[in-house]
């Protein structure tokens, strides 16, 4: 950024954004406190405790002065020394049970704030996964989450404290010496006027520099996965990519930067008020000692409360700035937990104990757009009055155009329906409604004749498994990305479903075996290693729905063989949605539905759509041409295999157990 770059940061619409802490705010904020009354309560106390025991060392020391040296009496200085070492160590073993309380508290709050953050997130369809970058999903979970915790904390807990010490403080010098008690008081004022505006310039500047901050970590989550790793090296984009993260954290810098001068200069004019303040007590003091209206001891112990009255007073002049820009926290934490849940269970949600598998889609329209908008985006906050861009009259729809349109077909329990169909069709959308990942736009969705929309999570993720397009594995053993479907299956069936999967004899064959570790998204095994975990994964769940999309694609002919051959397994008993390119995967589908444009264009089985000469024989020319048949069926020794192109039904060889494309050896 250049030049005054950083004033746009500060001057964008002030007044549309100003802060409205209302009560119900506040109320909202503190209830977060409720679960820890008990440690709150110990706070407060403390802090009671040891703002009495501070205002002891200033009458120690007047004492000292007036009494006791005066009078040489040794005894009595010996006890107030031993009391001015006495009272920093109680103050200090309190203090420690008043940092604990605080940080248990503290800590607290954080962890409920993040569960709950975790969960309504969680609980939001696929659409505002894929509008919603991770960095800046991470950042709330992180970042603001902690600066909300220190509203309630760090900043309520000074608040309190110094609101004791002041009013205590106030008590005791009214009582030694009211009329510069009252002149001490009486430059509070300036102390006002110094924080004037400063508390809403640096809310500003925070908001942007937590957005900015968000954008930086999105930026690394993306660059530093292993995905965008490989894709900047292999197209030597990497100078590039340090001039982006550079600019961005540029940003970052310079707010930061911006936020401190506030501070600093707002934190000068309140030293600069207090020295104004203590210099007109000590003068006046100094002239009532000199004309024996005072005591050299009383004016050394109003000195000494001075700075226990001035400190305070600035902390609670600041106290307002922190709790403004504090609070900027709490309003992208409750953007958050406020969003509405566009799929949500309905409370009388029913429970599937007895799952046929009967899928059927009745006049199924959907569009990806038609729910408004998606994402982090579609609820920031033009202000802290609650309105959204939901809200807003004049906030822009953007509606897509129709991803499938008028569906109707059922699928029978224990059948094979396969869904062919260019690019874009709508296979994999047609998917994505039956286990509820997205709603259906118009029309229903049923299983077993119950609308999805009726049934409840759990039995939706019971009773449908998937194997999706792009597979995923975490960073963990394979043991543990197969048990991920199923956590309390035992290693005997977790081997039963590898064997299913045909995965198993390659697993047996590396050094750890099942705790193998399969590296950052899986990359240390090959495509057709990956997917056939996946298929284990789901087979260990034993779903009587099953889906597979794209489960050879991209897949050499050798790694499309054992899936195939596994495939045998795991499609007997269930009824079955299969999405493939290559059309020869899916020859032995009992139906084959053939999407284009979001419709079913045709239906029938191979011989009766090869008969039809429509689009779907049209494919099945375009896969099966001479110049294109060796590429997409062969058999693993390299040699075609097609033994009758006539009825165009090609014979895949029994596969042979051998390594793959690559292996995964320990090091």
């Amino acid at each position: 950024m250049h030049g005054s770059g950083w004033w746009s940061y500060v001057k964008y619409d002030e007044e549309q954004d100003r802060p409205k802490v209302d009560r119900a705010l506040l109320k909202r904020v503190l209830a977060y406190a409720g679960p820890y009354r008990g440690r709150l309560f110990v706070v407060l106390s403390t802090i009671f405790v040891i703002s009495l025991l501070s205002l002891g060392p200033p009458l120690l020391m007047r004492a000292l002065i007036d009494n006791a040296i005066p009078r040489g009496d040794v005894g009595l200085v010996t006890l107030l020394g031993l009391g001015m070492v006495a009272i920093p160590l109680v103050n200090g073993v309190i203090g420690v049970v008043q940092r604990w309380a605080s940080a248990s508290m503290g800590q607290g709050i954080i962890y409920d704030l993040r569960c709950e953050l975790f969960d309504r997130v969680q609980r939001q369809s696929m659409e505002f996964f894929t509008n919603t970058k991770t960095g800046e999903l991470m950042s709330r979970l992180n970042t603001d989450v902690v600066g909300a915790q220190q509203a309630v904390t760090s900043t309520f807990v000074t608040l309190a404290s110094n609101l004791v010490a002041v009013v205590a403080t106030l008590g005791i010098m009214l009582g030694l010496e009211w009329r510069l008690t009252l002149l001490a008081v009486a430059i509070l004022p300036f102390f006002l006027l110094a924080s004037r505006g400063v508390g809403k310039k640096l809310r500003l500047v925070r908001r942007r520099q937590m957005e900015e901050r968000a954008d930086m970590n999105t930026m690394m989550q993306e660059t530093l996965s292993v995905s965008g790793a490989l894709l900047a090296k292999l197209f030597g984009r990497i100078p590039d990519e340090n001039d982006r993260f550079a600019d961005k954290a540029s940003k970052v810098r310079e707010l930061a930067i911006r936020q401190a001068t506030i501070g600093r200069w707002f934190f000068m004019s309140l030293g600069v008020v207090s020295a104004i303040g203590t210099a007109l007590v000590f003068w006046v003091g100094a002239n009532m000692v000199i004309t024996g209206a005072l005591t050299v001891g009383t004016i050394v112990a109003l000195s000494a409360y001075l700075s226990r009255l001035y400190g305070p007073l600035s902390s609670l002049t600041n106290t307002r700035v922190e709790f403004a820009t504090s609070l900027v926290s709490f309003e992208r934490v409750f953007e958050v937990l406020d969003m509405p849940l566009s799929i949500a269970e309905r409370p009388d949600s029913v429970e599937l104990t007895q799952v046929d598998g009967r899928v059927s889609f009745d006049d199924v329209s959907f569009s990806y757009g038609a729910g408004g908008p998606e994402g982090l985006e579609s609820v920031r906050r033009y202000g802290w009055s609650g309105m959204t861009q939901e809200d807003d009259p004049d906030a822009q729809r953007d509606v897509e155009g129709w991803a499938l349109r008028n569906l109707s077909f059922a699928a029978e329990a224990g059948e094979t329906v396969a869904l062919v169909g260019p690019s874009g069709a709508g296979k994999t959308t047609l998917t994505y409604l039956v286990p509820r990942l997205y709603d259906a736009t118009q029309g229903a969705v049923r299983i077993d004749g119950h609308d999805v929309r009726d049934l409840s999570f759990d039995s939706i993720a019971s009773a449908v498994g998937v194997v999706t397009q792009e597979t995923y594995l975490f960073h963990d053993t394979i043991e543990a990305n197969i048990r991920y479907s199923t956590p309390d299956a035992t290693g005997e069936e977790i081997c039963a479903a590898a064997k299913a999967a045909n995965i198993d004899e390659f697993v047996e064959g590396l050094p750890s075996k099942y705790d193998t570790v399969v590296g950052e998204r899986g990359y240390r095994l090959s495509g057709g290693e990956q997917q056939r975990l996946a298929i284990a994964r789901v087979l260990l769940k034993d779903p009587k729905i099953l889906i597979l999309d794209e489960a050879t694609s991209h897949l050499d002919a050798h790694s499309e063989a054992l899936i195939q051959e596994a495939l045998g397994h795991v499609l007997k008993g269930r009824t079955s949605l299969v999405i493939a390119h290559r059309l020869a995967t899916v020859l032995g589908a009992d139906r084959i539905l053939v999407l284009d444009g979001g419709r079913i264009v045709e239906s029938g089985t191979h011989e009766e759509l090869l008969g039809a000469a429509g689009l779907y024989a049209s494919l099945f020319r375009t896969q099966f041409s001479p110049a294109s048949s060796i590429l997409d069926v062969v058999a693993p020794d390299g040699h075609p295999d097609v033994a009758d192109l006539t009825t165009h039904r090609p014979v895949l060889a029994a596969p042979r157990r051998h390594s793959e494309e690559r292996d995964v050896r320990d090091e």
